[in-house]
């Protein structure tokens, strides 16, 4: 395996966060932590592909997203690549993610899709954001760390909490989708769901070369 060659290094108010070019291949690391790279966008797709697929039929034409997290854009760009999505909102909270897909070397997979009307880069804490918008989404494609069991900072733990789940709760349509990256499968975070109320509860796996599967949690407001 290659060494990693680094290409932007950034202190911001959640510490440090790293674009690292392994190969081909970009890395994003925040705090010491590898969070993703390019090699394999397969589950960031699923996110967007199994929540559009749970929406009512009636509603997956023109259906607005919100995509916590910008990581490497594959999950932005899929959802761009979609005509039946309509607004696309994108929250992040990292200046040096957002810079390094308006002028770095991100802009090779996100470039089209930044420049998609549809398209709206919001640089924001997710639940910040959560808490403060009135705006109401059919859906909410989130993937800002390793999932419930294993958050990059400790502040992003309060998103799979039961007032995270509320104030996701709040931003959905009735009928709308919810539908969470995880590193690993967590029936943890599954009864969580369900305590904060939401239906349909389910996890599509994604099988990876090592370890356990990654995976999307995909719940429902009623």
């Amino acid at each position: 395996m290659s060494s990693p060659l680094t290409l932007d290094r950034r202190e911001g108010p959640y510490g440090e966060v790293v674009l690292r070019r392994r190969a081909e291949h970009f890395e994003i690391i925040a705090n010491g932590t590898f969070l993703m790279d390019t090699s394999d966008g397969r589950s960031e797709r699923l996110l967007i592909d199994a929540a559009l697929a749970a929406l009512p039929a009636g509603s997956r034409s023109g259906a607005t997203v919100l995509v916590g997290g910008l990581g490497v854009g594959f999950s932005l760009a899929h959802a761009a690549a979609d005509p039946r999505w309509g607004r696309i909102v994108v929250a992040e909270r990292e200046e040096a993610i957002i810079d390094w897909h308006r002028q770095g070397p991100l802009a090779a997979v996100s470039g089209a899709a930044l420049a998609d009307p549809r398209t709206v880069i919001l640089h924001t804490d997710l639940m910040d954001y959560l808490r403060s918008s009135t705006d109401m989404y059919d859906a909410l494609c989130l993937d800002i760390d390793n999932g419930p069991d294993w958050t990059v900072t400790e502040d992003n733990e309060s998103l799979y909490s039961a007032e995270g789940l509320a104030a996701c709760a709040a931003r959905l349509k009735p009928g709308g989708v919810l539908a969470v990256w995880s590193a690993r499968p967590s029936a943890d975070f599954e009864e969580s769901l369900r305590n904060a109320g939401f239906s349909g509860v389910r996890t599509e796996e994604i099988p990876v070369a090592r370890g356990v599967p990654d995976a999307v949690h995909l719940a429902v407001r009623p």
